[in-house]
């Protein structure tokens, strides 16, 4: 197939000159915006592609209380360092933490005694049905099953999901059962919402400390936003032990 020759030598280069400087000054500034766009929205997608450490933590208050923050601990609760985890069940970036990494986190750092980690729910307004997981997993933390019920929750989040369901206490009844908890008595503290408070509570405490995103965490003063590795989640945790070490030295001259 016959190809148009291209021109060539100085001509060529002239004649580019002349086709660029005849353009029209609205088209540079409809260029200059795209451009903008796009160096935009590639320094959004990197903020987001990972964790990011700002703001100091603060302690956290974990003892029985109406209407009082209160997370739920797994592991030592003497442990050097805390892991805090701010989430949504309904949160898919969460549910991803919960499936693939959290195991890897609770082998290696929970059981062997490096840190523990308190998870708050912070049900998001845009997830309708986040709400009544969060009251179907604080009703498992009655009969001490939170974690069986978390882990259910989130490896069934496509089954009760606003996206899924305008009705979700089927699909949490099933969960609650494959927890083995007692489904008459949870039940009929899921009817009676009597832990409303507490979810509030955990929301309000969120607020106070400046989460806006799910999941947000924060480990030895620090705050991460975004679902994090268990390689990132290590390196904060031993970050958080050597801090912890130098201010003990420190404390103890």
């Amino acid at each position: 197939m016959a190809q148009k020759k291209a021109p060539s030598g100085r001509k060529s280069s002239v004649r580019t000159a002349r086709n660029a400087s005849s353009r029209p000054l609205g088209f540079y500034l409809i260029l200059g915006a795209i451009t903008a766009a796009g160096v935009g929205g590639l320094a959004y997608a990197a903020l987001r592609s990972g964790p990011s450490t700002t703001v100091a933590d603060a302690p956290v208050p974990v003892t029985p209380g109406s209407g009082t923050a209160r997370g739920y601990l797994l592991g030592d609760s003497a442990a050097p360092v805390q892991i805090v985890e701010f989430a949504d069940f309904e949160c898919p970036s969460c549910a991803r933490f919960a499936t693939i990494t959290e195991p890897d986190v609770r082998t290696r750092i929970i059981e062997t005694g490096l840190a523990n980690l308190t998870y708050f729910d912070l049900p998001l307004p845009q997830h309708i049905n986040s709400q009544p997981a969060s009251n179907a997993a604080a009703c498992a933390d009655d009969q001490g099953r939170f974690w069986a019920m978390h882990d259910q929750i989130y490896a069934r989040q496509h089954e009760w999901s606003t996206y899924a369901t305008k009705n979700p206490k089927g699909s949490l009844r099933a969960a609650a059962q494959a927890a083995g908890l007692d489904l008459r008595a949870w039940v009929e503290c899921y009817d009676s919402r009597r832990h409303q408070a507490r979810i509030d509570a955990n929301a309000a405490e969120a607020g106070r400390r400046g989460v806006n995103s799910t999941p947000t965490f924060f480990i030895g003063g620090k705050m991460y936003t975004g679902p994090m590795t268990y390689d990132e989640v290590k390196a904060a945790v031993d970050s958080a032990r050597a801090a912890a070490g130098a201010a003990g030295s420190d404390t103890s001259r």
